[in-house]
């Protein structure tokens, strides 16, 4: 008797577990055969793309909406993720106040343990529903340690989540124009000050434009592909972005255009390795990329050392760098680029995020910087 009791208690208790309380089994598998087979917590579905590891300690919401993840499955070496839920949508300065851009770009998520009960004032979801509701497959109870080491030495690969039925093909997303994918489709206009700064939307993060507002600079966002020398503003400058630099060539060669018109121009990310390769540089791939909020760098020339927000998976190559340009900054790490200007001309860009969201905002006055060269 006391054992059907005790079945009978067991059965109410199942019957009040939510649907996050019953994971489906699910595996990555990576492009050279090695699988890890965890706990799905997001959609039920497929995904494939390319394999990367961030290692920041918070800030999920805004890395899931960076733009600059489009095509790419993300591992977070952090341990536990999910506490702190998902906050609140609504707008601030007509863009999305707690997240960097409209909608999730990352393929899919890899964690190690999911955290099923989230508690945070501003919250009003779990990151679980989150990612179902947005069709966004997720795995959780992988050694993501092991993972991160395979990615480290062999360099990121080309990976699938297996969740729910059928299956799907590897993926690369560099061999396609992502900027595209991601870009404003028309002009649009956010009104703070009289100066003005055209934005090339490669793939911009909302706290780009909430930078300039603050500082009471109009931003007019354009199309990735648009002649921006047609636009009349204070200067240009040049957003983050997914993918290898080089597919974007018809913003190459809008930058070369303007670059002949002096005017000062501002790169971040992937606006570095445009701006470079507008000016007669060369971009390479790394091996792992930079995706953390702790990467420090330094001022060339200086011992000057600051802790900045990465997200990138290419370099500008110091050593080809042309006739009046210098490198600005380096990574303190392993010595890649970090920023580069030119000698003489309002021209200026940096490989890290000194606008954060997540992560410190240490290089913030280098809006500052910029905005006292606009007239």
């Amino acid at each position: 008797m006391p054992i059907m009791i005790q079945n009978k208690i067991i059965k109410k208790q199942e019957g009040m577990i939510n649907s996050e309380d019953r994971p489906a089994i699910c595996k990555l598998i990576l492009e050279d055969g090695t699988e890890f087979c965890g706990k799905s917590f997001g959609a039920e579905m497929p995904t494939a793309g390319e394999v990367v590891f961030n290692t920041g300690m918070v800030g999920y919401p805004e890395s899931f909406t960076d733009p600059s993840y489009a095509g790419q499955i993300l591992v977070l070496t952090y341990p536990l993720i999910g506490n702190y839920g998902i906050p609140l949508i609504k707008k601030e300065g007509g863009v999305r106040k707690y997240f960097e851009s409209e909608k999730i770009h990352i393929k899919g998520l890899v964690v190690s343990e999911y955290s099923k009960k989230h508690n945070h004032w501003q919250a009003e979801n779990s990151l679980g529903n989150w990612l179902k509701k947005n069709n966004i497959a997720a795995i959780e109870g992988i050694d993501t340690r092991a993972l991160t080491k395979k990615l480290r030495t062999k360099g990121v690969m080309l990976g699938k989540i297996i969740a729910g039925n059928g299956d799907v093909e590897f993926y690369n997303p560099n061999n396609e124009l992502l900027a595209k994918t991601v870009s404003t489709k028309k002009i649009v206009t956010y009104k703070a000050g009289k100066k003005s700064v055209a934005l090339i939307d490669m793939g911009v993060k909302n706290n780009i434009i909430r930078s300039f507002l603050k500082r009471g600079v109009t931003v007019v966002r354009i199309p990735w592909d648009y002649d921006f020398c047609k636009i009349k503003s204070s200067g240009i400058f040049i957003s983050n972005g997914p993918g290898d630099p080089k597919t974007c060539k018809i913003t190459i060669d809008n930058i070369k255009k303007y670059l002949s018109k002096n005017k000062p121009t501002f790169g971040i990310c992937f606006g570095n390795q445009l701006l470079a390769l507008a000016a007669g540089g060369d971009t390479y791939k790394l091996k792992f990329g930079h995706r953390s909020q702790n990467q420090p760098c330094v001022e060339s020339g200086t011992r000057r050392c600051y802790i900045t927000s990465q997200n990138h998976g290419y370099a500008v190559n110091a050593k080809k760098l042309p006739a009046g340009w210098k490198e600005w900054f380096y990574n303190a790490n392993d010595n890649t680029n970090e920023g580069i200007k030119h000698k003489t001309k309002p021209f200026m860009s940096v490989q890290f995020h000194p606008e954060a969201m997540p992560g410190p905002t240490d290089t913030d006055f280098l809006f500052d910087e910029f905005i006292k060269m606009l007239k």
